[in-house]
């Protein structure tokens, strides 16, 4: 099958890899349909490239359709339409039961101290083979994937893998009073759908980001911006749009992409010239990360308020301010998105025929999954608009 891989910092290539097998009696090959690029896989482009391995498939928002499953699955069966997670969470663990999807304690990675596997993340998550593929080996099939009625496009519901779970968890865990205000730091994928969901729920939103066109777009759906290039302090321009007091939560969603640090992007590119042995434990240990966006966080919520963070972070010992966060008594709650767990709050939305929440013009760039190594360094450099990629295999 043609996949894409990983071959080097920033260089990616579709090749052709073995076909995906039933490995265990509770496994499903899913054939792709649609799937979709991340901006966490950019990522994997050159930051956690020390984690990365010449040929590693990636990818981690598939959907499509069942074509073979094991003999222990009960539930799926062939020609089932289904969007599969992008943490692999079997469902019945202890963490699992809890609602803690991403921290499945079958899955858990504790030889290098992470949570769940996810596909197509790296070594540190497993070295699980991705779905920009044609095909995906799915493991715990009457669990994990999700079946999406036949019928709506492809659009209507493979946001469910990753971009939905994430945004919503994200607006849950900010926690917003009835009347709150919430600020998005970053209009990218994450940050447009938490903005739109946000103000499904009747609040009022404020998206502050560089990209004028992203601005453009979240402010065509209801939501007030705010553009960083005319703005010199986000906190005091967020603090006169709430007479004084900043905004009841915050989520970021940039997290260490965030503009305006060339030291750590020079930092990056050195140890990306490190052996793996060496960058790996740098990578963990070391504060690299860019805080602009978390420490506007930070600045612009009000006393009391929360920020939820969305955005990967991967330093250790990156300066906090934590005189101002403690004085501020501010809440703060992250995570990697427990998709299982809000899945079934959010179908209803995308069977809506209504569709609320815009899913099916949420997709900016529809390619071949041959395209995949120019959409990478085109999405990276947010070129011609592109803020949601989608392949179809």
């Amino acid at each position: 099958m043609k996949a894409v891989t990983w071959q080097a910092p920033r260089k990616i290539s579709v090749e052709e890899v073995p076909d995906p097998t039933i490995q265990e009696p509770t496994d499903a090959i899913v054939r792709i349909t649609t799937t979709g690029l991340c901006g966490s896989d950019l990522h994997l482009y050159e930051p956690l490239a020390p984690f990365m391995s010449a040929g590693d498939v990636i990818g981690h928002e598939p959907m499509g359709i069942v074509e073979e499953v094991g003999p222990g699955v009960r539930d799926l069966a062939v020609g089932d339409r289904v969007v599969v997670p992008f943490n692999i969470s079997c469902g019945s663990c202890w963490t699992c039961s809890r609602g803690l999807h991403s921290q499945c304690e079958t899955t858990q990675n504790r030889d290098t101290g992470t949570g769940a596997s996810l596909f197509g993340y790296s070594s540190l998550y497993g070295a699980v083979p991705g779905g920009q593929a044609e095909l995906l080996r799915v493991p715990f099939a009457d669990f994990l994937p999700m079946k999406v009625p036949h019928g709506p496009v492809d659009d209507r519901f493979v946001l469910l893998s990753d971009v939905l779970p994430t945004a919503w968890q994200g607006v849950e865990y900010a926690e917003l009073p009835d009347d709150g205000v919430l600020l998005v730091m970053g209009a990218g994928p994450i940050g447009d759908m938490a903005a739109r969901i946000a103000m499904h729920r009747g609040h009022r939103v404020l998206v502050a980001d560089r990209e004028r066109d992203r601005l453009a777009r979240v402010a065509a759906r209801g939501a007030e911006t705010i553009d960083l290039n005319e703005v010199d302090d986000v906190a005091e321009e967020v603090r006169s749009r709430t007479g004084g007091r900043g905004a009841d939560s915050v989520i970021d969603a940039v997290g260490m992409e965030a503009f305006g640090n060339k030291v750590v992007e020079a930092t990056h590119k050195v140890v990306g010239l490190l052996p793996d042995a060496l960058a790996g434990p740098f990578m963990q240990a070391a504060g690299i990360d860019r805080l602009a966006a978390l420490h506007g966080s930070i600045d612009a919520v009000r006393r009391g308020g929360t920020v939820s963070l969305l955005g990967v972070y991967g330093g250790a010992v990156d300066p906090m301010p934590m005189m101002q966060m403690f004085d501020k008594q501010i809440q703060m709650r992250m995570g990697q998105a427990n998709v299982r767990r809000w899945t079934d709050d959010i179908m209803p939305l995308l069977v809506d025929d209504a569709d609320p929440l815009g899913t099916e013009d949420f997709v900016t760039h529809h390619l071949p999954l041959t395209e995949a190594p120019e959409a990478y360094q085109r999405f990276r450099d947010k070129e011609d608009g592109v803020v949601k990629v989608v392949f179809t295999p």
